[in-house]
């Protein structure tokens, strides 16, 4: 039997069923406790998170004024530690050869009649232009499972072409990668590539489930996938990424799961994840999400949204464009910080769209617009799209991030970082409307600097920007 440890370095001990059993009970329990629901609330006001079994509280109340106040507190945290940038990036999918199993991808190798594509080295330089023509600056690469069509060397050598492309103005400054999991030798590799996250989904927490989800292939292995974050970082590499594909397990099983593996992380190497993402069970070739019956409403999404940002205050969300504009809309002001633009979930497609008779979408993209009216909408909404990518490149990773973020420097770090990129997008990029709309918003939010030394010199780099000067960072 099993018992739980979140500084063990067994996933059924740092993920044990029994306690997430027990703390669901738990919150059954108390979830109309507001003694306590008031004091777990008090707790998280103070940003330094929550517990699994304090957020299972929050979770499973459905007091109407209590939920309005998780709302509230959850964006004035995001306002506090992230301030109202977001973070634009975007997938590029290498590869959708696969030799696993699982039942809700269609990448799974039964399926005879989605495109099998691997990009060539070529064909990834076109697709990295046509990324660079938009504007973006960061890439997440993604591939299926395949030691003979995507090993790790042809992982190794795509990242080395990426960041060697350089057009126009246009240049890649920091690739993600979302790669099945490997062995600390292979994430040594990647660190010395230059990666910037490591992002593995968990898609389940439940082990049970994961076996049935996973038959066959590699990806069967629950430990082995699950203890994956741990040899990441042994490898050197200081940014891990979480995540659960909500729709398959009962929603609250996974919350409480999703946040053991993060004190997990923090327990152990001293940092919790870098990101969180909170992808969404979608329709796509193959795949009808209807046959599993976990799917959660826009509320329920909503509120998880609001209480991962309450429970790991410091660590980035991301919300992808499986999600609509409107869902997307609700979310951003709960504690999202990252969000993709003008995705492209085939492998291929940037450069010139996919014929449709050779469809290799990963799920259907739900948000389907320009990365230019992503970056106006975030603009009128009041956000500041950020292309930064300074702390990557500055070293400041894994806790030396967390700090920055702790220490309330933001204001006078990624602030100013943000407004120099949106200037270089706008410069390089953007529409006549929102270029316009962009330079009114630079002009108001440079006010904002607390610092006058780096309000200073912020003004002077933007107006260098404009003058044909790029690539400034604090």
């Amino acid at each position: 039997m099993y018992k739980y440890d979140p500084k063990s370095l067994k996933a059924e001990e740092f993920i044990n069923d029994g306690e997430i059993l027990d703390t669901l009970k738990y919150a059954d329990e108390n979830k109309d406790n507001l003694p306590l629901i008031d004091s777990i609330l008090a707790k998280a006001k103070e940003k330094k998170g929550l517990t699994h079994r304090e957020a299972s509280v929050l979770l499973a109340c459905e007091n109407p004024d209590k939920i309005q106040e998780m709302y509230a507190l959850a964006h004035q945290i995001k306002l506090d530690l992230y301030g109202n940038r977001i973070v634009m990036f975007a997938p590029l999918y290498l590869s959708n050869y696969c030799v696993n199993g699982c039942t809700y991808c269609p990448y799974h190798y039964q399926n005879k009649h989605i495109a099998r594509k691997k990009l060539t080295q070529e064909e990834i330089r076109r697709e990295v232009i046509a990324l660079q023509d938009m504007g973006h600056k960061r890439l997440a690469i993604e591939s299926g499972e395949d030691p003979v069509n995507n090993p790790i060397e042809y992982i190794l050598e795509s990242i080395k072409t990426i960041y060697s492309i350089k057009h126009k103005n246009g240049a890649i400054r920091r690739v993600n990668v979302n790669i099945a999991a490997t062995t600390v030798e292979n994430y040594r590799k990647l660190k010395e590539a230059g990666i910037g996250t490591y992002i593995l989904f968990q898609e389940t927490y439940n082990k049970e489930s994961y076996v049935k989800l996973h038959p066959t292939g590699p990806k069967h292995n629950y430990a082995y996938h699950t203890e994956a974050m741990d040899r990441a970082m042994e490898g050197g590499i200081d940014d891990v990424g979480l995540g659960v594909l909500f729709g398959l397990e009962l929603y609250r099983y996974e919350f409480a799961g999703l946040l053991m593996h993060a004190e997990h992380l923090e327990a152990v190497h001293g940092v919790g994840p870098h990101t969180i993402s909170v992808p969404r069970l979608k329709r796509a070739d193959d795949i009808d999400p209807s046959k599993f019956d976990n799917g959660i409403s826009d509320d329920i999404f909503a509120k998880l949204v609001a209480l991962i940002r309450i429970s790991v205050p410091y660590t980035g969300m991301i919300i992808s464009t499986r999600e609509s504009k409107a869902v997307r809309e609700k979310v951003l002001p709960l504690g999202v910080s990252q969000i993709s633009g003008a995705s492209r979930t085939s492998v291929g497609g940037y450069c010139e769209p996919e014929p449709e008779d050779e469809n290799s979408e990963q799920f259907d993209v739900s948000d389907k617009r320009t990365l230019d009216e992503v970056v106006r909408w975030l603009m009128e909404l009041g956000y500041i799209p950020s292309f930064c990518t300074a702390c990557y490149r500055e070293g400041r990773t894994g806790d030396r991030f967390m700090t920055l973020c702790k220490n309330g420097q933001i204001l006078n770090c990624c602030h100013p970082n943000a407004l120099m990129t949106l200037k270089e997008y706008l410069e390089d990029y953007a529409s006549t409307e929102t270029l316009t709309i962009g330079n009114g918003l630079i002009d108001r939010e440079l006010i904002k600097i607390p610092n006058d030394k780096v309000r200073g010199i912020a003004t002077e780099y933007i107006h260098d920007i404009h003058n044909g000067k790029r690539d400034f960072r604090f």
